[in-house]
């Protein structure tokens, strides 16, 4: 997914059809069309991908990230990596086509639903030594990534451990503003927030940790549908896509919804931890 996206990303840049870069590249449209779709993630040929990438306006630099993420990508699970070209990012590539995005989070607001002042905090903490224009980067690209929600066949359901609203990032006016947020978030036609009480005792997902699952569903061409979870990691991020390993988190997201508050006891949770903060 992060070469396709890649790709689209350089035929984009450059005005450039599937067509064009089937001729510039002597592969017919198909062949681009399976590397734009990911349909060739198990069997991706090196020099047909550079012969794409070249034909898409590649720098000789863009083209080496391409192969070397297919020389490393392995069939089945893969790490996002520190060394990894920013412009290739792995959870950026399955946002931009998901449809939907499931997260379950147990001690942090998750990025796409996090303030820019609550995301700055996050950073400065992290990374107490980077230059303050290091930090405006990485606040501004998190919240740029939030403009997936403003899509209108994207859904995003979040699940949250109680504890999240409990943990303190910042001064109490960053997490009232951050709580305000996610009342308002809630309150989205394409967004469901759910709070996972203290009472209802040990979430149904154990000691796991946060995790995503991101998907889309294309029952006229099933070879373009894609399915994987997320699960982060310190500095990086672990995928899966094997079917099975979907296939548990699902049904363990869906436990924990089941287990979670509903919308209206969700919202007298966000207000009473909103009450806790106001000076």
């Amino acid at each position: 997914m992060q070469i396709a996206r890649g790709l689209r990303q350089l035929m984009d840049a450059q005005g450039l059809t599937q067509g064009d870069v089937a001729r510039a590249a002597e592969v017919s449209s198909g062949t681009v069309n399976r590397y734009l779709m990911w349909q060739d993630r198990g069997t991706l040929k090196i020099p047909t991908l550079r012969a794409i990438a070249e034909a898409a306006g590649a720098t000789a630099e863009q083209t080496e990230d391409l192969l070397e993420l297919a020389r490393s990508q392995a069939d089945g699970w893969w790490m996002d990596t520190a060394g990894a070209a920013p412009w290739l990012s792995a959870l950026h590539a399955f946002e931009a086509v998901a449809e939907y995005e499931y997260v379950w989070a147990t001690s942090l607001v998750p990025g796409l639903a996090q303030t820019p002042a609550y995301a700055r905090c996050l950073h400065e903490q992290q990374d107490p030594d980077a230059d303050a224009a290091v930090i405006d980067a990485r606040v501004q690209a998190r919240i740029r990534r939030q403009q997936i929600l403003d899509r209108e066949d994207m859904r995003l359901w979040i699940i949250l451990d109680q504890a999240v609203l409990k943990r303190r990032v910042g001064l109490a006016a960053v997490m009232a503003e951050q709580i305000d947020h996610l009342r308002n978030l809630a309150e989205r036609p394409r967004v469901r927030v759910q709070i996972l009480p203290f009472d209802v005792g040990a979430p149904d997902a154990g000691s796991g940790g946060h995790f995503l699952i991101l998907g889309r569903d294309d029952v006229a061409e099933p070879v373009n549908s894609m399915s994987v979870v997320y699960l982060e990691l310190h500095r990086r991020g672990l995928y899966l896509d094997d079917p099975t390993d979907v296939t548990d988190y699902k049904i363990l997201f869906d436990d924990l919804r089941s287990q979670a508050a509903d919308k209206g006891r969700t919202l007298d949770l966000l207000a009473t931890a909103r009450s806790e903060y106001d000076a």
